[in-house]
């Protein structure tokens, strides 16, 4: 991986900061409700290093690093962050209760037709987290669904990697639902899954933590971006132009490094494969 330091990313930073009145231009609600609010209110659950909570309310890590960039180059210096369980998070957006969805969701199709989301921050194929050694001697999610005895720890079921693994023949019994990352590892490591299935990357440092991980090189590229409601394209559009300067002029590396997250330069490879959400699923907007 490069060298980068974190001075890097505050010059990244300020380069940018000067290019929000440019957004003038698109005004819209969103935009002036921010303004009146003086904080742009994100929905964000808890998966380290990505995204950490505090106890006190506050949130830290790359994602979020990334958006207050984003966001900052924008015109608006600050972000309020809302922890959220991720089945409410597309409720509650569209209930007004927050801005934007910034924990990560997974672009479908299925949530196209209700969102609009930005230029992905975070792509992977599926991973299966498992016990050192893999005892199960797991090799892709096919492989899961030809052995029902098998059971797979996954985040709820609006998530892109549960719909491929019912695509690929995984039972609807073989699936453990769990809220969060850290209670999917969890599961596998008190032995009630075989498996934590999710993006290849979701556990940095899986040896650390007990776990290795089984790439599923058969898997599609499932990405996760900031959501929105569709009648905030405008303020998409102007956070899309930020967030691919960023992604393509070498900060995502420079904060994988700074949070001591391994693969910045893979993961900067395959986020550069797409520039908006149809580039992902050529259904969305």
């Amino acid at each position: 991986m490069r060298v980068r330091s974190k001075a890097s990313v505050l010059v990244v930073l300020l380069s940018l900061a000067i290019s929000y009145p440019t957004f003038a231009q698109h005004e819209g609600r969103l935009f002036a409700s921010i303004r009146k609010a003086r904080a742009v209110k994100v929905a964000l659950a808890s998966l380290p290093p990505y995204i950490t909570m505090s106890p006190n309310g506050e949130a830290t890590g790359s994602s979020v690093d990334l958006q207050k960039m984003v966001l900052k180059s924008m015109g608006f210096h600050s972000l309020k962050p809302m922890l959220m369980g991720w089945d409410a998070m597309i409720p509650a957006l569209q209930a007004y209760q927050f801005d934007y969805i910034g924990a990560g969701l997974a672009i479908s199709e299925e949530r196209c037709k209700v969102l609009v989301f930005s230029a992905p921050y975070y792509a992977a194929q599926a991973g299966l987290f498992v016990l050192p050694g893999n005892p199960k001697h797991l090799t892709s999610v096919a492989n899961v669904a030809e052995r029902p005895d098998i059971k797979l720890a996954m985040l709820p079921s609006l998530s892109s990697y549960q719909g491929y693994a019912l695509k690929k023949g995984v039972k609807p019994d073989q699936i453990i639902i769990v809220p969060d990352v850290q209670a999917g590892a969890a599961t596998v490591l008190n032995g009630r899954a075989d498996a934590y299935m999710g993006g290849q990357f979701n556990i940095p440092h899986p040896a650390d933590k007990g776990l290795n991980v089984i790439v599923d090189e058969q898997s599609p590229v499932i990405a996760s971006a900031a959501a929105f409601r569709k009648e905030d394209v405008a303020f998409r559009d102007a956070f899309n132009q930020q967030l691919n300067l960023l992604i393509r002029n070498g900060t995502m590396q420079s904060l994988y490094e700074q949070y001591g997250i391994a693969n910045g330069d893979e993961q900067a490879r395959l986020l550069a494969k797409f520039a908006k959400a149809s580039d992902v699923v050529p259904s969305c907007e």
